[in-house]
């Protein structure tokens, strides 16, 4: 019985008693077929007019059986490029063709998928062995995949059936970040957070409904020129805890009052009063504003503690 060739990358097929002394040979270019497959390059240049053929040769490499190809030269019209009918197969195709055309990558028979006249990048497509479609294409970016125009700023995000696109301005239960173990979302800015609720659309604010968890660098190795704060309780004395009233424009500009997250009346102290006693706990952001690190109060308020039980305690040894 003679040999016969596979149905997909045409393989030469040996029958059991065949090629003596050659089967050594056949052998060996299944193997360079099957190298095409995995893993083979191929670079084709177009005709500018007329594009390619690929080839597809039963038990020999050709450029057809290769997993990637990249198409090049300069191309004068739209150009077709003919992949094997009958064959399925799944390529990597790199339109690296210069002039402003469209490249078709298509059977002889059925539809093909096409190359935007400016589009020079890369797509996988499958041949069913009649029709070429695209599975995935690198200039595809999540706001084409969630099918809405490319606006700045927005986001993809699942609603529990599709992907689509936001501006921020809808709340999610979650976000996604993937799976694992260790999933880490690096080097994303936000313009603002909203933790079990909205974003506020306050550029650097956070909101959450629930506890917020935080620890701060302090370990002495980190440190140096480390001194007690001078004069704490007259520090202490210069500030004042203040109930006051936000002014209107400052509320509106944080989406208006709530009764949560924004309230007219509030308690707290003044930056500029603080900034004189404690600098470090006063930064002024960029629309000249200060804020306070109201946590950076409390080393304040453990020294004046501290000099407080130390005058109590002088005290009760003058009595005694």
């Amino acid at each position: 019985m003679a040999n016969s060739t596979s149905a997909s990358l045409k393989l030469t097929v040996q029958t059991t008693g065949e090629n003596s002394g050659t089967w050594g040979a056949f052998t060996n270019s299944n193997l360079l077929v099957l190298e095409q497959a995995i893993g083979g390059y191929a670079g084709i240049a177009l005709n500018a007019t007329t594009g390619a053929t690929l080839t597809f040769s039963n038990g020999v490499v050709s450029n057809g059986k290769n997993q990637v190809i990249k198409l090049t030269g300069t191309i004068t019209t739209n150009v077709n490029v003919i992949i094997p009918n009958s064959i399925e197969k799944t390529y990597i195709v790199e339109n690296a063709t210069s002039g402003a055309y469209t490249v078709t990558v298509k059977t002889t028979s059925g539809s093909g998928f096409t190359f935007g006249a400016t589009e020079k990048t890369r797509a996988i497509v499958y041949s069913d062995g009649t029709n070429v479609v695209e599975v995935i294409n690198n200039t595809q970016n999540l706001l084409d995949i969630a099918d809405v125009a490319n606006t700045n700023g927005n986001f993809i995000v699942g609603d529990g059936t599709n992907l689509v696109a936001e501006s921020g301005a809808t709340a999610r239960s979650s976000i996604g970040l993937g799976t694992g173990d260790n999933v880490e979302f690096e080097d994303t800015q936000l313009d603002s957070l909203g933790v079990g609720t909205a974003a506020s659309s306050t550029t650097g604010e956070i909101r959450a409904t629930n506890d917020v968890t935080a620890f701060y660098s302090s370990d002495v190795a980190l440190k140096e020129n480390i001194v007690n704060i001078p004069n704490p309780l007259e520090a202490l004395k210069k500030l004042n805890g203040v109930l006051f009233d936000w002014k209107k424009n400052y509320i509106d500009s944080r989406g208006g009052e709530d009764g949560y997250f924004v309230r007219k009346k509030d308690v707290g102290v003044i930056a500029q009063e603080v900034e004189k006693v404690l600098p470090e706990a006063v930064a002024q952001r960029s629309n000249g504003v200060k804020a306070v690190k109201y946590d950076r109060l409390t080393c304040l308020l453990i020294e004046a503690v501290k000099t407080l039980n130390d005058k109590v305690e002088n005290l009760s040894k003058e009595k005694s």
